[in-house]
Parts: C-alpha cells; sequence; structure tokens
C-alpha cells in the first residue's frame, strides 16, 4: 500500500472510485472517442468518488490534456485553467 511506504501525495488514488472500472471509459481508444453518453458514465463514477477533488488538483497541476479527471472534461479543464490564470479569480471547482 502507498501509504504504507510514505507516498502520502498520492495514496488517495487507492481510493479512488475509477480504480475498479475499464480505464476506456475515462481514456477511450479509438474513433469513438469520449461521446456524451460516456462522458456522463464516467462523471457518474466520479460523483460518487471519494476523492474526486484530489483527483482534479493532480490533473490541473499537471495538465492532464485527456480524458476526464475528478469529473471533469478536457475542454472544462482548460476552461477552469484559463479563468484561474486570470488576474483576481479563484479556484474553480466543479459541481459533481
Amino acid at each position: 500500500m502507498a501509504a504504507e511506504r510514505g507516498d502520502y501525495a498520492t495514496y488517495w488514488r487507492e481510493r479512488a472510485a475509477c480504480l475498479r472500472e475499464d480505464p476506456d471509459l475515462f481514456f477511450p481508444v479509438g474513433n469513438g472517442g469520449l461521446t456524451p453518453a460516456r462522458i456522463h458514465e464516467a462523471k457518474a463514477v466520479c460523483g460518487r468518488c471519494p476523492v474526486v477533488e484530489q483527483c482534479l488538483e493532480l490533473a490541473l497541476k499537471s495538465g492532464q490534456a485527456d480524458g476526464v479527471w475528478g469529473g471533469t472534461t478536457e475542454s472544462e479543464r482548460r476552461s477552469m485553467s484559463r479563468r484561474a490564470a486570470r488576474p483576481g479569480s479563484d479556484a474553480v471547482t466543479p459541481a459533481a
């Protein structure tokens, strides 16, 4: 277990709801891409995840460009990053 090794920065990943889901749900490969139905299904998993905020924080800090992270799509994270970069703006978190 990562927490036992002292990796406190990432131990939260072991509690992620997506850990037992098919990764293709969040990172589809092929022509299908992230369809509205897949996005909805992936966000539903994120909606019941106890570590969704940590996941989103990681995605924003590391610039994750692909897939659904922390209940957000690529375009939603780009928007959040642009807003956060504006002078005087606060960090934005999505509604789960």
